[in-house]
């Protein structure tokens, strides 16, 4: 697949969770398979102001795999200020948010609630190619609710507007991440525009990406919470695709790059907040495991690395003879 010039090798990409697909783990998804990465949407009004905070949110992931930023937000102009500032961390493309359902973002214009508005949504992006080097994405869902499934009528105006590629979430914002996905709709986005299409939702291994593909049309996949606590989930994608054999790792493997992920963590945030974030991953990578609910409960608790590798321990203690 190819994102304007760039192009794009592998099968599957990450998706940008806010909250959740931080440096820290879009590096470590990157490391295990995964094509592509794309930060964790970013204020466009808070760049323009240059808050610290938002500015931070700017710095990519190490290495050479490609990598964009996020912008959100519902005013051309800021928007075409922040894609100008986003530009000086030198992403490979720059991705506007048209899909998030979060009140705090959707609630105050930007996100999923420009699908209520196509002509604003054109001259978003609009704003944003004409001071871009770079290619310029979108990341939409399938409408505002059943009764607005707009995808494909804001595709052809993004397209139109020079948009690159576009990534579908197949639900509705008023669906948030429930239920199934609507994949006659994605296949309806992609018969309508000739620039890329990414199906994103409910792909969890090789053969939901596999069944993306084939229901859709689409060019590439995108995966979300399945890799959460599970950065191998792109290992297995892309062994499936190759046709090579694929051996989940072992417990101990995967409790390595738990560790190895929460000493990033440390690397780029502060240590009370790589903490409180080290508390959900390391509840993630647990799942499924014997012992898993109480030591989530344990997970609670963490406040450094020395209790993370203490939980790893009893993990492994639980697991020893399976």
């Amino acid at each position: 697949m190819k994102i304007g010039n760039l192009e794009i090798k592998g099968y599957a990409a990450l998706a940008p969770m806010a909250g959740v697909a931080d440096r820290a783990m879009r590096e470590i998804c990157l490391s295990h398979g995964a094509a592509y990465s794309v930060g964790e949407l970013v204020s466009a009004k808070g760049i323009s102001l240059c808050d610290k905070k938002s500015l931070e949110y700017l710095y990519r992931p190490s290495g050479d795999f490609p990598s964009a930023i996020q912008l959100f937000g519902y005013e051309p102009e800021i928007m075409a200020v922040a894609a100008i500032k986003a530009q000086e961390s030198n992403p490979d493309f720059i991705d506007i948010n048209m899909g998030c359902p979060a009140p705090k973002v959707a609630g105050n214009g930007g996100g999923s609630a420009l699908m209520g508005d196509i002509r604003l949504a054109e001259k978003i992006v609009k704003a944003v190619v004409d001071v871009s080097k770079v290619p310029v994405t979108v990341k939409m869902r399938t409408g505002l609710d059943e009764n607005s499934l707009n995808a494909a009528e804001l595709a052809k105006a993004c397209e139109f507007a020079g948009c690159s590629a576009l990534t579908v979430h197949g639900r509705t914002k008023k669906q948030m991440y429930a239920p199934p996905v609507n994949t006659d709709m994605i296949r309806k986005v992609k018969q309508s525009v000739k620039i890329p299409i990414i199906g994103n939702g409910d792909v969890k291994d090789g053969k939901s990406a596999k069944e993306m593909y084939e229901k859709t049309g689409c060019d590439f996949v995108m995966v979300g919470r399945a890799a959460c606590g599970n950065p191998f989930v792109f290992d297995e994608i892309n062994a499936f695709f190759e046709n090579v054999e694929y051996y989940p790792p072992r417990l101990e493997e995967k409790l390595k790059v738990l560790i190895e992920q929460i000493k990033l963590m440390q690397k780029y945030r502060s240590k009370k907040v790589a903490m409180l974030e080290a508390r959900k991953h390391t509840a993630w990578y647990l799942s499924g495991i014997k012992g898993a609910a109480a030591l989530r409960r344990e997970c609670g608790t963490i406040s450094s690395i020395e209790d993370v590798r203490l939980i790893c321990e009893k993990a492994l203690e639980y697991n020893k003879d399976l």
